[in-house]
């Protein structure tokens, strides 16, 4: 990518960006250091409408920012978002501290780098420049929490702008894409089980009802309905997995070996193809769980029974190639390639609110949640001329 001749010398600001990676945000813990970070640079650089929207619990916060438009005009415009929260780092074998950043070999390496604080500090260190633009329209950062854990925080954000009456025109959501644009992605909904059995001795199992046994034929059933999509689809080859997967990741119960379990815990996830019911799987499952098992269960204990909840969830997203956000971001890239992938980011939420959305920012998927997590630093330079050449097209 050429630099725009406007701004010239366009350059990602690698200091900003580890300065947000020393902010250990994992999904875990809090990120209002961070946030604080932000809004004090953006006050810093003259940025005075900023929201910050958090959760009930006051440990974690959204922040959404407005560049408004020489008419002062904050309530349409374009809008860069990102997530705050990374993935954790226990159990991988890290070379390096993942908190504290390093650049070597033309890449910086820290946790985030790649998912997404690149992105959020391209983004933020352009706002000394961009702010001093007059806009035709306003231009907004979006920067959110729990991403990673079921784009949890996201919503909250999104029902205070509605309610302020702000509906950005388009979005570009900057997870990684090597600076190419994405045009969609499967959704995925992730449920907790709890069945609920009767413990036991081992030596009179039948007066028990074996939970652990129960939640088995249950992941049995997921695994039939995974193997019922990958035979007969629906099916969309742009997808490297080109039909919806189920699975299940997690599981726990029991206490002793010659005890009858009388509880059992298990996470299964369904990733649905965009336009596919995303509850398809979930409503085959509980159908399963109350016409087949909970009967044989409450046969030998009244009280047993199996318990679902919905633990999170990632809408999935189809872009629109009408869409004024579509055609000016694959303009910006010059690239007309269809490209869908699997996993879930936070664009399906803001095309279901009514903002088109594309996904485009730096680095690639393959860095992103593992040891030694890494950017290059000219993908960081990509993106600060992409967003800068963005914003001349807004600018008067």
């Amino acid at each position: 990518m050429r630099l725009n001749p406007l701004i010239p010398n366009a350059r990602a600001d690698i200091d900003l960006i580890r300065a947000l990676i020393r902010c250990d945000t994992t999904s875990s813990r809090s990120n209002l250091a961070l946030i604080d970070f932000v809004r004090m640079w953006l006050k810093d650089h003259g940025v005075e409408h900023v929201i910050v929207v958090g959760d009930a619990a006051g440990a974690k916060a959204n922040l959404f920012a407005t560049l408004p438009a020489a008419n002062g005009d904050t309530a349409n415009g374009v809008l860069l978002s990102g997530h705050t929260d990374v993935v954790p780092v226990a159990g991988q074998a890290w070379s390096l501290d993942p908190f504290d950043p390093v650049v070597r070999a033309g890449r910086l390496y820290g946790r985030g780098a790649c998912d997404m604080k690149g992105f959020i500090g391209v983004a933020l260190g352009l706002v000394p420049l961009l702010s001093r633009r007059p806009l035709r329209e306003p231009l907004h950062l979006a920067f959110s929490f729990d991403e990673e854990v079921g784009c949890l925080g996201l919503p909250l954000l999104l029902a205070e702008l509605a309610e302020r009456g702000i509906r950005p025109r388009g979005c570009v959501v900057g997870e990684p894409t090597d600076m190419r644009p994405v045009v969609a992605h499967k959704g995925n909904n992730g449920y907790r089980c709890c069945v609920r059995g009767h413990a036991a001795h081992s030596s009179l199992a039948p007066h028990g009802v074996n939970a652990i046994e129960y939640a088995a034929q249950l992941i049995c059933r997921i695994r039939e309905i995974a193997d019922t999509l990958r035979r007969d689809g629906p099916f969309d080859d742009a997808f490297a997995v080109p039909y919806a997967t189920a699975q299940t990741g997690l599981i726990s119960g029991g206490n002793a070996l010659n005890t009858v379990p009388g509880q059992c815990e298990f996470q299964f996830e369904y990733r649905n193809l965009p336009g596919d019911d995303p509850e398809h799987l979930y409503e085959l499952v509980a159908r399963f769980a109350r016409e087949r098992l909970e009967p044989q269960m409450r046969a030998v204990a009244a009280g047993a029974r199996i318990d679902f909840e919905k633990i999170g969830t990632t809408v999935a997203l189809d872009v629109d190639e009408e869409a004024a956000i579509t055609r000016l971001v694959r303009a910006l890239c010059d690239d007309t390639a269809v490209r869908k992938v699997a996993y879930g980011t936070e664009a399906g939420l803001f095309a279901r609110a009514g903002v088109p959305t594309v996904i485009c920012g730096p680095g690639s998927i393959d860095d992103a949640h593992k040891a030694d997590e890494s950017v290059a630093l000219d993908q960081l330079d990509a993106c600060a001329d992409f967003i800068v050449r963005l914003a001349n097209t807004i600018s008067l």
